[in-house]
């Protein structure tokens, strides 16, 4: 399975960036006002945004490779979270668009949300 790219520092993201965990539940509400609540999965989900500023033209060149790859969010991939190190086999980009900023002479931007599938 392939893995999310790594920056030539051997960095998956550049602060400041943002993570979040969704949970999901279901309520039930019955006719006497009381409720039933339950999960619909067994834990969170977990999405990355990433933003990648000050790119090389190497790098930016290995992330769009990564994305045709990837058919943009068709396929799975592998993606360790920078925080804790733990490996999520099972990840997606969010998006079928990967918009790349060039600010200069070989260097450029780009943001992406890698979110965590079931």
């Amino acid at each position: 399975m392939p893995t999310f790219p790594q920056l030539r520092t051997q960095a998956v993201v550049q602060y400041p960036a943002r993570r979040q965990m969704t949970f999901s539940t279901q309520v039930l509400e019955f006719l006497d006002g009381s409720e039933q609540r339950f999960r619909q999965w067994p834990g969170a989900l977990r999405q990355w945004m990433i933003r990648l500023d000050l790119l090389t033209e190497e790098e930016i060149s290995a992330f769009r490779q990564f994305f045709r790859s990837q058919g943009g969010q068709a396929q799975a991939f592998r993606f360790v979270d920078p925080w804790d190190g733990t490996d999520y086999p099972n990840c997606t980009i969010e998006g079928d668009a990967l918009e790349v900023f060039l600010r200069a002479e070989g260097r450029g931007n780009l943001s992406l949300i890698v979110k965590e599938c079931r």
